[in-house]
């Protein structure tokens, strides 16, 4: 589960201070419920990404007070405090509690963003999905890109941990550039002011992970 969110204006620090608060996170981890939480700012904007293990959960059940400190979204009969970004690329996916557990130690975890052009969009979900499910190549298996308006966050673990994925591809053609700098995807983000391209690294809050102590009861 990845969202974005906003702070009020003036409510940044009171928001902060409650987003470090991970008593009702740890809980969940303590009860089964989370497997990975983490939190991560940048400028006035708040990234949450968390792995849910028996039900999905919303943001509001981890921090229960913080949409007080939040804007709201419009587009929904009922606005949000949490916007849903969308995943538009991941090199693995989990298919069982076992198979997602780390299996060494992760040293960072670390949240990036990066703004596509808009009219770029389509050509880089296209050369992505394309990626994703023909196996073109391998990556990270703890890597995902999520994706709102033109913003991209992307979440990663270090050490990498490399692994051929255990979900079958959707695609059985073949048409990822066998170079992928063919691609071309310097010329779909849209460049900083100080002129770099893609991902910067952002501030991280808090991470939580609870897989070495107990797994979930219903799996």
């Amino acid at each position: 589960m990845i969202f974005r969110a906003q702070w009020k204006e003036g409510e940044e620090d009171t928001g902060l201070k409650q987003l470090k608060d991970t008593s009702v996170a740890q809980k969940l981890i303590d009860d089964g419920d989370l497997m990975t939480v983490a939190a991560f700012t940048w400028l006035n904007h708040i990234f949450l990404y968390y792995e849910c293990i028996q039900q999905e959960l919303q943001p509001e059940a981890l921090f229960k007070t913080l949409g007080a400190c939040l804007e709201d979204w419009p587009g929904k009969s009922n606005k949000r405090k949490w916007m849903p970004m969308i995943d538009v690329f991941h090199f693995n996916e989990p298919v069982s509690y076992e198979n997602w557990l780390r299996k060494e130690p992760v040293e960072r975890r670390v949240g990036r963003v990066a703004h596509l052009k808009p009219e770029m969009i389509p050509s880089y979900i296209y050369y992505h999905y394309q990626l994703q499910e023909e196996r073109a190549f391998l990556g990270d298996k703890y890597e995902i890109i999520a994706l709102h308006d033109n913003l991209m966050f992307g979440y990663q673990e270090f050490p990498k941990v490399i692994e051929q994925p255990l979900t079958t591809p959707k695609l059985t053609t073949s048409g990822t550039p066998e170079n992928w700098n063919d691609s071309r995807m310097d010329i779909h983000f849209q460049p900083w002011a100080d002129g770099h391209l893609y991902f910067k690294p952002i501030e991280a809050v808090f991470a939580l992970y609870g897989g070495e102590s107990k797994g979930p009861a219903a799996l």
